[in-house]
């Protein structure tokens, strides 16, 4: 936040100028979508560009672009960027501005204002729509306080900056935050979702656009080029038209290309029989004992991913009194218990590994050969209906006359199933089972549909299956 560009004294060292004036030279360059919707808005912005122009942009993974453009197109401000400008202005006023007494006496102010806001909140991992928000006992309050102090340290600020740049940059970060504080607040966007995270030591506020389809269009029709988007995810089906919808593709060209993969014989997936329903309290207790004997089959060897980390605390803590009781020797590890680089180097190097799991291994997880030979999932991995964002989506889909389960949850299912199903088979010489735990993918009309997106495993209920596999 605080760069000074070409006006700092260690610009021709800077490894981030130099990557950029790498990038601007280069005939093809490498980069994330964060980094690449960046870029976009900067050039819409007119401050600057990152990435040189392009004639064609190839997305891979690119199921994740609608989420990733909600992030840009819309706007996120929190309490964690009020307490870096105020630590960055105290490192100013102690090093340039010592004598500017006003200015030692709001950073404190402005900080001590920021942590009643996040007092207002009692729990942290709430997620709440901005409506709930706002009749949260003292939120009101708490919020024209903080926004108060902020404005008062931005004029004291506008007063220091001609002494330096430094300074000039703590102001204008300061009207910044300002203005998108207030703008969160009074947004009148109908096609903006308002709503509030609350973590532990600061709260996010995000407006996120109901749709990213008008928004990336735009991009689209900005310049002549070519653009692709390539996943294993994509389609539902083998139908593009959720994904279309999501992005405005409308005119887009689909192609279909089925694996190189012998899934009949490369793999089987079994859905376990007299499971109960995924609300039952004992649900986490059936996903172990469901689970136990197929690991004891594979001696280990697998991924066991949950859609909650409650769960996933859960059926660790089930597992690791089971693998007591029934001596089995298989190392358990869990996600949290190290970095997710850290746990996935150790889960190669032991070879019989259960790794229980949740979000962050669901994609984005590559464990080629023997050592991942069993994908155990607990649920169907529907969005939490809790989600402000999905539920602002649900609502405006069925006050269209749509049916917002068919066209919107029952997709994200089927896509974020097919990731966590896909990190069984990497390559054509491996082989695994994948277990579905849920009952509604047989009890469910809507299963069928489901079935038939999954890779052609060969399909069984009977454990012994399972068992033989693996002899």
């Amino acid at each position: 936040d605080n760069c000074l560009g070409s006006d700092c004294s260690y610009y021709k060292e800077c490894f981030v100028m130099d990557a950029r004036k790498n990038a601007l030279a280069a005939d093809v360059v490498v980069v994330n979508h964060h980094l690449f919707f960046a870029d976009v808005m900067l050039r819409d912005e007119g401050v600057a560009e990152l990435l040189p122009s392009a004639n064609t942009v190839i997305f891979d993974e690119a199921h994740q672009l609608p989420e990733v453009a909600g992030l840009f197109f819309g706007e996120d401000v929190s309490t964690g960027q009020l307490h870096e400008l105020a630590q960055d202005c105290m490192a100013a006023h102690l090093t340039l501005a010592k004598d500017c007494v006003e200015l030692g006496k709001g950073i404190p102010l402005l900080e001590k204002s920021v942590k009643d806001f996040r007092l207002v909140f009692a729990y942290e991992g709430t997620r709440m729509p901005v409506q709930k928000a706002l009749v949260v006992k003292g939120f009101a309050e708490a919020y024209a306080h903080m926004q108060s102090q902020l404005k008062s340290l931005s004029i004291v600020l506008e007063t220091q900056a001609a002494r330096d740049p430094l300074l000039e940059k703590c102001w204008q970060r300061s009207m910044a935050l300002y203005e998108l504080f207030s703008r969160w607040h009074t947004a009148e966007n109908t096609n903006l979702v308002r709503w509030v995270e609350v973590f532990m030591h600061s709260v996010q506020l995000h407006a996120t656009p109901l749709s990213v389809a008008e928004g990336f269009g735009k991009q689209l029709n900005a310049q002549p080029r070519a653009w692709i988007f390539t996943s294993a995810t994509l389609a539902v089906k083998s139908d593009f038209s959720h994904y279309i919808g999501q992005m405005g593709l409308q005119d887009a060209k689909t192609g279909f290309w089925e694996s190189p993969f012998n899934y009949q014989e490369q793999a089987l997936l079994y859905v376990p029989p007299d499971m109960p329903d995924p609300n039952n309290p004992s649900y986490s207790a059936s996903v172990a004992a469901v689970a136990l004997p197929v690991l004891q089959a594979s001696g280990g060897r697998a991924f066991v991913l949950s859609t909650s980390l409650r769960a996933m605390r859960e059926i660790h803590a089930l597992l690791k009194e089971a693998f007591a009781e029934n001596g089995i020797e298989s190392p358990l590890l869990l996600q949290g218990e190290s970095s997710r680089t850290e746990l996935l180097d150790r889960f190669r190097q032991l070879g019989n590994a259960v790794l229980v799991g949740s979000q962050s291994f669901w994609e984005g997880v590559d464990v080629r050969g023997e050592a991942l030979s069993v994908v155990i999932i607990d649920k169907l991995p529907f969005a939490p209906p809790d989600d402000p964002v999905l539920s602002a989506r649900v609502d405006k889909l069925n006050a269209e006359g749509k049916n917002a389960f068919m066209e919107y949850q029952l997709p994200y299912s089927v896509i974020t199933l097919k990731q966590g199903a896909g990190r069984l088979i990497r390559d054509e010489s491996d082989r695994g089972v994948l277990v579905i735990c849920d009952p509604r993918l047989i009890s469910k009309s809507y299963g069928k549909k489901i079935w038939q997106s999954l890779p052609p495993f060969k399909r069984t209920r009977v454990l012994a299956d399972v068992q033989e596999f693996f002899s």
